[in-house]
């Protein structure tokens, strides 16, 4: 199965790559959906390779295609480019939900059947609307082939008609990212967390990272990449997708805990990107603490804040909740108690003293700050998404010269 889910991934990249070429080289005028479909008729016909590819899962590529143009030209991404083959995640689409023929085998597992490639065994971990659960309100619609370093995976694309939830009755809460405590809540509860890697894993990945460097410091300029090194480094990425799975499986147990007890959740407006820009500078100006501050750009990196917002938002939805963000600025520096700003009040990453002489109130800095952002949201200071968008979409662009 594995290797023939490979050949249908490569030869879906590579007829990306060939629409791609294709649309370079047309004239504005022959930039049709038609004459891109007979164009992938041809290529199907003439190159065997593209025929292990499923006639479906290649119109998927076209539409996939066509629909990134379409974000790039209303400013949601950038221009479509060509996918290379090691920093490409392969993906195979399976548009047909009828074909799947998905039958729960017993509590763990489930069998579907994949064009191409023949009945095949996954894990069932969520309930799916099969059998008699399926009606025209509830029913899988098609699937989609996903490989990572751990394997291949297989994701279900269900439309499902939920009702509109009653307003959630929980109190609200501030919540306050960080790194040596994730999450601090407002009223004094906090999540954390652990190492995601075992000490043996830790080790066994730091041994990897050294081999795999001494291997290419001794390589010579242009040479091939040997098949040894290509598996140390696969084993490197399998120990970083355990790492990331563990990660995103805490993050999905703590945003529903919080998601099922509070019905308004306050969070910071953090500009995250800008937060992890690299501090080496330029040559005329370089940087000051360059290696410490990666450090710190890494670490936040690994808490993926904005993953955890992310959760938030939609499972707060789903349960009738809110979930507001409020300016960032001074919320670790102000006193939740006064509501003065006072330099030096942080005196350690764990303890905040407020200095103003008619306070000195004390307390953990990580709550004060969750008790600074519920405030702000409290008193009216609470971002309004840009048009009632939820997300705030990029600047609009020009269409590219080759895209017009």
């Amino acid at each position: 199965m594995a290797l023939k889910a490979d050949g249908q991934a490569h030869a879906a990249r590579t007829m990306w790559n060939c629409l791609h070429a294709w649309w370079q080289m047309m004239p504005k005028e022959k930039r049709t959906l038609g004459c891109a479909d007979a164009a992938i008729r041809q290529a199907r016909q003439e190159i065997d390779f593209l025929a292990l590819l499923p006639a479906q899962a290649a119109q998927a590529v076209l539409k996939t295609y066509f629909q990134a143009w379409k974000n790039c030209w209303d400013g949601r991404a950038d221009a479509p480019n060509f996918k290379a083959r090691f920093r490409t995640a392969l993906t195979v689409d399976v548009p047909q939900g009828r074909d799947l023929n998905i039958v729960r085998v017993h509590r763990r597992w489930g069998m579907a059947n994949l064009p191409k490639i023949g009945r095949v065994r996954f894990r069932w971990t969520k309930d799916l609307p099969v059998g008699k659960r399926a009606d025209k309100d509830n029913r899988i619609t098609g699937a989609r082939l996903v490989k990572d370093p751990l394997g291949w995976h297989i994701a279900f694309r269900v439309q499902t008609l939920e009702p509109v939830p009653e307003p959630h009755q929980g109190p609200e809460t501030g919540i306050d990212v960080g790194i040596t405590v994730p999450l601090a809540l407002s009223d004094g509860e906090t999540y954390g967390h652990g190492e995601w890697l075992t000490v043996r894993e830790q080790a066994r990945l730091l041994g990897l990272e050294q081999h795999a460097a001494r291997r290419k410091k001794h390589r010579k300029p242009g040479e091939r990449t040997s098949r040894r090194l290509h598996h140390t480094y696969d084993q490197i990425a399998g120990l970083r997708a355990k790492a990331k799975r563990r990660a995103s499986d805490w993050q999905h147990k703590t945003t529903t805990k919080i998601a099922d007890t509070y019905g308004t959740v306050v969070v910071e407006a953090l500009q995250i990107t800008n937060m992890v820009k690299s501090a080496k500078g330029t040559v005329d100006q370089p940087g000051r603490n360059v290696a410490q501050k990666s450090g710190l750009n890494r670490s936040v990196s690994e808490e993926a804040w904005g993953r955890t917002v992310t959760m938030l938002t939609y499972k707060l939805a789903r349960r009738g909740g809110t979930l507001a963000k409020v300016p960032a600025p001074n919320t670790s520096r102000r006193c939740s108690a006064c509501g003065f700003t006072t330099p030096g009040s942080r005196e350690t990453q764990a303890l905040f003293v407020c200095r103003n002489p008619d306070c000195g109130w004390r307390g953990n800095a990580d709550h004060n700050a969750a008790r600074n952002i519920l405030h702000l949201y409290r008193t009216g200071h609470a971002l309004v998404p840009a048009a009632g968008r939820a997300v705030a979409r990029r600047a609009r662009r020009v269409k590219p010269a080759t895209a017009r």
